[in-house]
This record gives structure tokens, C-alpha cells and sequence, in this order.
């Protein structure tokens, strides 16, 4: 990434709680106008590292740039962020006009820009006219959208969320981020989201950083974290996966044959990943790139038999046993899969098998 379009950066931040350490040397660079996810299970250093970038702790080790400044030693209200809670933190005994305006007149803001900014930030949420009403009359995404409103007003460079949908019901969360996605593109402002949920961050993100155990566990594009994981762990945490133990027959020229049980297959490997024969790795594919196959004699085929399979709304998902091991098998059409203790060829597309070392 160029530097010039890195907006956030991190460079070897850590942070300890006594002789816990919450964050373990962490380095990623956000690119500007990005909405960026920091994902992983609960404990993970997530929130600790977004609460370090929003100057609520401060880092034992490390730099945090912002806009190619360092922010370290800078106050909270100082740096260029906001940050939106997981509770959303409005005061009960104001009104959404007076949550929204509170940090403009921290910043001793007149009046009249006062006022101006707040219409203008609750009409850009969807919250005109609600003004005078109180938390408590509003529903729980009414209330985050005011907390959203209050971040936004202060007019941040970059603005923090964390995890702002937790406590909503899966129909309003889904409706929500839609709108956390268009509102972020209608700004063109970095957003740097937290969640533990591994749908939102691959259906809101331009760029996620997996954490565990305080470490950054890989950082890039959705696309990559989901079908180019680095770890069994990573392919695991991010959705349903089918990890096959195979065998490096041979691998040169960007192509590697493995063996998987008694059938080799031929798939796309980088060339600057060194493989030997005999290596052993891990196969990592996902059930979507999994098809039931008609032609027996095409590329890349294993055998199986349906062992059970469950509806889901909008595909059907079949547990296959293939050389003593279940694979996960998704198909779009639910009507049209095999039947129950069927044997059944699977058909895989060699460019989506990915190669875990």
C-alpha cells in the first residue's frame, strides 16, 4: 500500500492489564476512506487495541499514526476520532438534540453552528424531527443512530465503532449495517468497526484484521481472508469449511499435485510458497466451491455419501463422508440435491482449492 493513502497505521503497539497482555506487538495500515473491521473471538485484543487508537489507554510499547501524525501522547478529544459504544453511552436526561450537540459544545461551537450541525447530522441519519424526544422514547436503532449522529457532528478524520449492533435482534442488525455501509460510502470517511461477527465483518469491510490472542492473525481484503486464509485457524473462524489433510506430490511453475486419499489433484499455488514432496498441508474448501457432479469423467472428482443435510433459506447444506471424513457440501438449489445415503461425485474448482503450509 502506498504510504500516501495509509490513513491509521499501527506499528508494534502492545498493551498489558498486570500480567495479562491484552495486545501482543499488533501492526496493520488502514487505507484511507476505508471500512475497516478488527475481527475475533471474545478476549482477542480487539476492543483494547480500538480503545488505544481512540486514546482511552495507553499503549506500553508502539506508535499509533493518524494522518501521518503520531497521536500517541495526544488526548482523546484531541486526536481526530469518535468513537460509537457497544451501549451507544447516551445521556438518559437529555434529548437527541442535546446528546448530538454535546461535543460541539464541548469544543465551544456558537449556537447557531450548533444548531445547524445538529439538523443537518440527524437529517443525514434519518432522524429529523426526533429531536426533542428522549433515549428512552426511541427504539434500540433509533438509539444508535443518535449515537452515530453525536460521533459524526464532532467531525472526526476517522470514526471507531464497537460493536455497535450487538445488542440488537439479527433482522434490525442485518437493516442496520446497510445502513453503517452507505452512510460510511456517502462520507467517504474511514470507519474502524469492531464485532466478533464474522457475517457483518465480511459483508460490511473493504479490510479486516483477524486477531487472536492479541496478535494480528492476518489483515487484507475479505475476499482473501475468507478464501486465501493463512491458518486452519482462520479458515475455521471465518465460516463453514471442508479442511482436507493432503499430500505434495509434485508442485512447480505456480501448480502443486496433491494427493488426497487415493486421488491426486492439481490446484494453483503461489510461486513464492516453497513446497516439497512429501510435505504434508491442509486443503482449505469452502462448501460453496463444492458441486454435486453429473460427468464422472471431469477434472478434480472425489466420492462420497450423503450422510444428512439441512435446510437453510436460501440453499441446502449436505454432510458428505469422503475417505472416512465428513465434507460440507452447499448448494443454491435446495431441491435438486442428491438423496439421503446416495452416492455422489464432487466436483471441485481447482482455482478455489486454497493450500494451507
Amino acid at each position: 500500500m502506498a504510504a500516501s493513502n495509509v490513513h491509521l497505521e499501527l506499528s508494534h503497539v502492545s498493551k498489558r492489564f498486570g500480567d495479562a497482555l491484552a495486545v501482543d506487538d499488533v501492526s496493520f495500515a488502514i487505507p484511507r476512506g476505508a471500512f475497516a473491521t478488527l475481527l475475533g473471538p471474545s478476549g482477542c485484543g480487539k476492543t483494547t487495541t480500538l480503545r488505544m487508537i481512540a486514546g482511552f489507554y495507553d499503549p506500553d510499547a508502539g506508535e499509533i499514526n493518524l494522518g501521518g501524525r503520531r497521536i500517541n501522547d495526544l488526548p482523546a478529544h484531541r486526536r481526530g476520532t469518535a468513537m460509537v459504544f457497544q451501549d451507544y453511552a447516551l445521556f438518559p436526561h437529555m434529548t437527541v438534540r442535546d446528546n448530538v450537540a454535546y461535543g460541539l459544545r464541548l469544543a465551544k461551537r456558537s449556537r447557531t453552528d450548533i444548531a445547524k450541525k445538529v439538523a443537518d447530522t440527524l437529517a443525514f441519519v434519518g432522524l429529523a424531527g426526533m429531536e426533542d424526544r428522549s433515549p428512552s422514547q426511541l427504539s434500540g436503532g433509533q438509539q444508535q443512530r443518535v449515537a452515530v449522529a453525536r460521533a459524526l457532528a464532532i467531525e472526526p478524520q476517522v470514526l471507531l465503532l464497537d460493536e455497535p449492533l450487538s445488542n440488537l435482534d439479527a433482522k434490525l442488525r442485518e437493516q442496520l449495517r446497510v445502513e453503517l455501509r452507505t452512510l460510511q460510502q456517502r462520507l467517504g470517511m474511514t470507519f474502524v468497526y469492531v464485532t466478533h461477527d464474522q457475517a457483518e465483518a465480511l459483508s460490511l469491510s473493504d479490510w479486516i484484521a483477524v486477531m487472536r490472542e492479541g496478535r494480528v492473525e492476518q489483515a487484507g481484503t475479505p475476499w482473501d481472508i475468507y478464501y486465501r486464509p493463512r491458518t486452519a485457524f482462520l479458515a475455521d473462524f471465518v465460516g463453514a469449511v471442508n479442511l482436507v489433510p493432503a499430500v505434495i506430490r509434485a508442485a512447480q511453475d505456480g501448480q502443486a499435485r496433491v494427493a488426497v486419499g487415493t486421488r491426486e489433484l492439481s490446484i494453483p499455488v503461489p510461486r513464492e510458497v516453497a513446497l516439497s514432496a512429501g510435505q504434508e498441508v491442509r486443503l482449505c474448501i469452502r462448501p460453496e466451491t463444492v458441486e454435486f457432479a453429473r460427468d464422472r469423467g471431469g477434472p478434480a472428482l472425489v466420492e462420497g455419501s450423503v450422510l444428512r443435510r439441512a435446510f437453510l433459506g436460501d440453499r441446502m447444506r449436505y454432510w458428505v463422508s469422503v475417505d472416512g471424513r465428513e465434507w460440507i457440501v452447499d448448494q443454491a438449489d435446495p431441491g435438486a440435491g442428491p438423496a439421503l445415503d446416495g452416492r455422489v461425485s464432487l466436483s471441485l474448482r481447482p482455482e478455489r482449492v486454497h493450500l494451507i503450509v
